[in-house]
């Protein structure tokens, strides 16, 4: 299946026109969109406008409040928690990560916990806020119960992504974006799409047994923790899971573990839900509140070039680090177009269709 190329101004002018169509306010739809497509810009197909078609489901089973109240409900100097209202994860987001750096800008550190929100978008995002306050930003989120803990066929947690950005100098920043599973969920939808198998170590089926089968997902399987299994490191995945839970749902309220709301519409709520809604957990912290910014900034780009004069291995021309590849491709891009597979094509053909909004893009 070949993609097709499209130019990122197109696409954010389809999505912000969806967006505005289920009812999001000017200001929201914009900032729903620059999220949203964030994604797709960094090369992270799996969490960009190839979702669209996801929330506006939501938003029609109410699940997804596209006018959201979005307040704090509790707070101190450095701490808050905010409520989503159930609006959308890329509006909640940014309004909480904006109260972090606030925070951080008054007393050196801020932290807000998310309850009652929806699917974010990528975690890095988020956490880049934070660099242009000269800042260490960092993003997390539960999601979907998906992943079955180490020696468990029960799936307990999502695929918790972290993220944490932190400026350098004459570097580009350092931006460490990963989900605490081998593959994320939306890897799976992608290989789907494309009619593949998962590599190794991915997921397992109904019995916990491997697999390679990109739809177990849909006959009782489970995705992996980071480090596919015990031998290779998965309880150490499996903590990190854990960790982005605590901090983005028992911290704030939200549900946790098997209760986390699930992303497809047509799949039932859990019952008996202990919170409200996806939590989030987002940080800021004020680079000269341990030392002036300028000298850290200064010793990242002598550490990021440290790591770029590696020796590498036979074969690989560079030694990465992290944030690399997704500045790369959002370059390549901004100036070439953003790849939609026709299936995702399709998709944003008949939503639009169905919105009442011009889809002439996808009819080229």
């Amino acid at each position: 299946m070949k993609s097709t190329l499209f130019s990122y101004k197109k696409l954010e002018a389809f999505t912000k026109a969806v967006f505005t169509k289920i009812g999001c306010s000017e200001e929201h739809a914009e900032i729903a969109t620059l999220t949203l497509l964030s994604a797709d810009l960094r090369g992270i197909d799996s969490h960009g406008i190839a979702r669209l078609i996801g929330y506006v489901r939501l938003w029609e089973v109410k699940r997804i409040n596209a006018t959201p109240k979005i307040k704090v409900i509790h707070e101190t100097p450095s701490t808050a928690v905010v409520d989503g209202d159930s609006g959308l994860g890329l509006v909640v987001a940014p309004f909480a990560m904006k109260i972090a750096i606030e925070k951080a800008k008054n007393v050196g550190t801020g932290w807000v916990s998310v309850q009652n929100s929806n699917h974010f978008g990528i975690a890095g995002y988020h956490a880049m806020m934070a660099l242009e306050h000269d800042m260490i930003g960092i993003a997390m989120t539960n999601a979907s119960p998906l992943v079955a803990p180490t020696f468990s066929i029960d799936k307990m947690l999502g695929t918790n992504p972290i993220a944490v950005a932190a400026p350098a100098g004459k570097q580009p920043a350092f931006v460490a974006d990963l989900a605490t599973t081998t593959a994320a969920n939306g890897k799976l939808e992608i290989l789907q799409r494309k009619n593949m198998e998962t590599p190794d170590g991915w997921v397992q089926d109904v019995n916990g047994n491997p697999s390679n089968d990109a739809n177990i997902l849909k006959n009782g399987g489970a995705l992996l923790p980071l480090g596919g299994d015990r031998e290779h490191g998965s309880h150490k995945g499996y903590a990190l899971g854990a960790i982005v839970d605590i901090f983005s749902a028992l911290l704030s309220g939200a549900n946790y573990a098997p209760w986390v709301p699930p992303f497809p519409a047509y799949v039932p709520m859990p019952t008996q839900q202990p919170g409200k809604g996806i939590g989030h957990f987002l940080g800021a912290m004020r680079i000269d509140a341990f030392r002036p910014a300028d000298n850290f900034k200064k010793d990242m780009d002598h550490w990021i070039q440290g790591f770029r004069k590696a020796k590498t291995i036979q074969g690989e021309e560079k030694v990465l680090v992290p944030g690399d590849p997704e500045r790369e491709m959002e370059i390549i891009r901004m100036k070439e177009g953003i790849p939609l597979l026709p299936v995702v094509q399709e998709d944003l053909n008949a939503l639009g269709t169905k919105l009442g909004i011009d889809t002439s893009i996808f009819n080229q």
